[in-house]
């Protein structure tokens, strides 16, 4: 099992990847949340000038959101910073679509992107497109050192809807990243990837949980746990209330359908922004705080429904389940802008044990 690290990217996030590598994780992930954080390229880029051997990824650049020529170029850089240490997150969007009121893209859109990429960063030719433009497109200068294209960045697909696990299969990923911490999840969506024509026992699967190793005497709603898991715990809610409606969304159990159709009568419409613009109040905090309003959304049940908490012991015989069941690789997730006591914690009290 590898043991990974998400930051909500902030730029001095290179002093906890540092910390990261000391307690024994093996890569470091980065949001491209423009609107939230720092920039991915610039803060990756540091983490890569301050560490020696943890791979570090983009956890993850949205399709269509970024060019795609500009976003290889951008990877192949840091592949020439750190060779053979990065890898490429991509996905349809969700928390860097939102907070400019925008859905997620299509599919198709991460397809394409996947192979403009896969093609300029292993020294070929693109076809590249901008509307009814087609031109074919090259890396003009790969052997001067201002790239590297001689070491392979492996492509990750993050998805958690059936479809786009479909498509994981379908791109012959490397990699599938999910938000999950239920190994019948994993189990799933493994077989469908397999049955999409997806490279199998290769495939690089990857899940990323909330955590907290609970002291002694500690619950479930104590403060420090509160305080930890509070924003990522709203995050579910987050993804399964839109202004129209409550899809069924693909991170949230239908348990938690009632407190999300709560949250959204009792927190939602009664915010004071414009509905047009809504959506820029209900992602501040994003995966960093929890806005007082929200606090009392957050559950007991909610941080069971979405995280792993519990002592050290438990944890582990959660992470052993979702390992039986395909996982190769765990990411905890860093919520604020501080992750040292997340590293430590499962650095001292899962990876060194596990």
């Amino acid at each position: 099992m590898q043991f990974g690290v998400s930051f909500p990217t902030y730029v001095r996030a290179w002093q906890d990847v540092q910390r990261a590598e000391d307690y024994g994780f093996t890569h470091a992930w980065f949001d491209d949340s423009h609107m939230c954080y720092s920039d991915v390229f610039c803060t990756m880029a540091l983490a890569a000038e301050h560490s020696s051997h943890i791979k570090l990824g983009t956890f993850v650049v949205v399709a269509g959101n970024r060019a795609a020529p500009t976003v290889a170029t951008a990877m192949a850089t840091l592949n020439e910073l750190a060779p053979g240490r990065v890898i490429f997150g991509i996905g349809t969007g969700f928390s860097a679509r939102n907070v400019m009121g925008m859905p997620a893209r299509p599919l198709s859109v991460l397809k394409d992107d996947v192979a403009v990429f896969r093609k300029l960063t292993t020294g070929g030719e693109a076809t590249y497109r901008e509307g009814e433009r087609v031109r074919e497109i090259r890396f003009l200068h790969p052997e001067m050192g201002f790239i590297n294209v001689r070491d392979p960045i492996p492509v990750y697909v993050a998805a958690n809807a059936p479809k786009a696990i479909k498509a994981v299969g379908e791109l012959n990923a490397e990699g599938w990243i999910a938000v999950t911490n239920d190994p019948g999840f994993v189990r799933d969506g493994i077989k469908g990837i397999k049955a999409a024509g997806g490279s199998g026992g290769s495939l690089d699967t990857v899940a990323l949980v909330g955590a907290c190793v609970m002291r002694p005497g500690e619950k479930v709603m104590s403060p420090r746990v509160v305080d930890r898991m509070g924003s990522w715990a709203m995050l579910t809610l987050h993804t399964i209330w839109s202004p129209e409606k409550i899809p069924v969304g693909p991170f949230a159990p239908p348990s938690l359908y009632d407190l999300a159709k709560r949250y959204r009568d009792e927190c939602i419409m009664k915010m004071s922004t414009p509905m047009e613009k809504r959506f820029q109040e209900i992602h501040s905090g994003h995966l960093i705080f929890v806005k007082p309003e929200e606090r009392r959304f957050v559950t007991e049940d909610l941080i069971r429904a979405t995280s792993l908490v519990g002592s050290g012991a438990e944890i582990i015989e959660k992470l052993k389940a979702l390992e039986e069941a395909g996982a190769t690789s765990i990411v905890f997730r860093v919520t604020g802008t501080d992750g040292r006591e997340l590293i430590s914690e499962i650095g001292r009290e899962i990876i060194a044990k596990y």
